[in-house]
């Protein structure tokens, strides 16, 4: 490890703690910064927080700082997606063809908890809480901050600080202040509202083993099951401006009752807690943040959210982040000087972070209306057809991007593509196949290995 002199890390969430945990097991004295207390004395924010989706990218990153012995206690595998449809039918939908292709809940606060218990335990790492970044400046290489308990100012050097306080980045909207970069946060015009269905008689009401949803095309109900028991429930819908948005459920105190009636009938049911959460739990924004330059010389970073946020609908956001972490890790085997490093870094991730962006927010269209559509359905038996006739060389978008580290955001963007562009052709030509694994017969075998479409598919496909 070449990087002697101590780091700043502003932001002591799960990007942060991870980043500090890998830099200091490589030898760099870290000072951790975080505006809240420390969780390990703190209860769980609850009404704020989508539940968490640990997939192979994060575990990647985990396994590199020795951390999922600590993790896996906290986890919950799921196998693929609930579809709960609107006239009350439940279909599960496999996520993979293979056993290890699944995803983990975990809840934010629970994984939060064991990477700041493992930081504490880390030497080389400091860990200040309840300190609130207030201002940078890079021209006199100085940041403000202040202490929340006692509200006193002070000032310390910046160079060298990464910042990893999220979406809303105090750093990133700083540095935009004074005209150090650019920013936009592209709201996507609907937020969401996080309820509970609590544990019956000690198990949980739905089946843990999936991701539920209730798909209503331009809105949707999320459930993810956590280790008490109890499921943490999302509803997204629109901020404003049509029949059902919140906006619009904010107009009679039994608006939202009656949405869920109409809606989500079987959900309501399970949730005993709904007109005291619902009127308790304030709806989040969601969007993406895109900023012009994430490194300013040598002095500082944006990492993480804090550098480009997305929506949660690919269940990617802190997977994109704890691949961040990783690589800045790896790429310090390679550069000298904190300038390289953070410029190597902007370099390598930032094509990889823009191809997950948008591929999370073409994933909201699947999830609230794709899944229960027939076309789609067809489509996707064919790719998973096409899967099983050429494993490990066309795989589905969704696996490449959940399931294979191994394959950049930006290659499985376009390859995904060119696997949409196959089977909407074949579709359009009138194959169909089975999705439940049955064997292609030797006469489909043959015609789909010939078929143009699937010809070009390989042509883009490393063999």
């Amino acid at each position: 490890m070449r990087f002697q002199e101590l780091l700043q890390i502003i932001g002591a969430g799960p990007a942060g703690t991870l980043l500090a945990i890998l830099l200091a097991q490589r030898g760099c004295r870290v000072r951790l910064f975080e505006k809240r207390e420390d969780p390990r004395r703190a209860a769980a924010e609850r009404g704020r927080s989508i539940n968490l989706a640990l997939a192979a990218r994060g575990i990647e990153a985990l396994k590199a700082a020795g951390l999922m012995p600590a993790i896996e206690p906290l986890l919950i595998a799921m196998r693929g997606r609930m579809v709960h449809a609107p006239g009350g039918s439940v279909e599960f939908q496999a996520y993979g063809q293979a056993a290890h292709e699944q995803i983990y809940s975990i809840s934010r606060h629970g994984l939060n908890l064991a990477l700041v218990e493992a930081a504490a335990n880390q030497p080389g790492i400091e860990m200040r809480f309840d300190q609130v970044l207030t201002t940078i400046s890079p021209a006199t290489n100085t940041m403000f901050l202040r202490h929340g308990v006692s509200d006193n100012h002070y000032e310390c050097g910046l160079t060298p600080t990464i910042a990893t306080d999220g979406a809303g980045s105090a750093a990133r909207l700083s540095l935009e202040a004074g005209g150090w970069l650019d920013s936009r946060e592209d709201l996507l015009g609907h937020g969401y509202l996080e309820l509970t269905i609590p544990a019956r008689d000690g198990q949980h009401a739905l089946d843990p083993g999936g991701l539920h949803i209730w798909p209503r095309e331009d809105f949707m109900l999320i459930a993810l099951p956590n280790p008490d028991a109890s499921f943490t429930a999302t509803l997204f819908l629109p901020t404003k401006g049509r029949e059902a948005s919140f906006e619009s459920l904010g107009t009679a105190p039994q608006a939202p009752r009656q949405f869920f009636q109409k809606e989500f009938p079987d959900a309501l049911n399970l949730m005993p807690q709904f007109d005291a959460e619902f009127a308790a739990h304030s709806s989040g924004i969601l969007g993406t943040v895109r900023a012009s330059r994430w490194h300013i010389g040598g002095q500082l970073l944006l990492l993480g959210d804090a550098a480009h946020a997305i929506v949660p609908f690919h269940g990617q956001g802190m997977n994109c982040a704890f691949e961040d972490c990783l690589a800045l890790t790896e790429l310090t085997d390679t550069v000298n000087t904190w300038e390289a490093l953070f410029a190597a870094f902007e370099c390598a991730r930032r094509p990889q972070a823009e191809a997950i962006a948008q591929m999370a927010l073409e994933n909201y269209a699947e999830m609230r209306n794709a899944v229960i559509d027939p076309d789609y359905l067809i489509e996707r038996a064919l790719a998973r057809a096409l899967e099983r006739l050429f494993p490990g060389r066309v795989i589905p978008r969704y696996s490449m991007v959940m399931f294979h580290p191994e394959i950049p955001y930006a290659t499985a963007q376009q390859r995904g593509t060119a696997l949409r562009d196959c089977v909407r052709t074949l579709r359009r030509d009138g194959y169909q196949a089975k999705d439940d694994g049955t064997p292609l017969s030797i006469e489909l075998t043959t015609r789909l290995k010939n078929h143009p479409a699937v010809l070009a598919l390989l042509a883009v496909v490393p063999a």
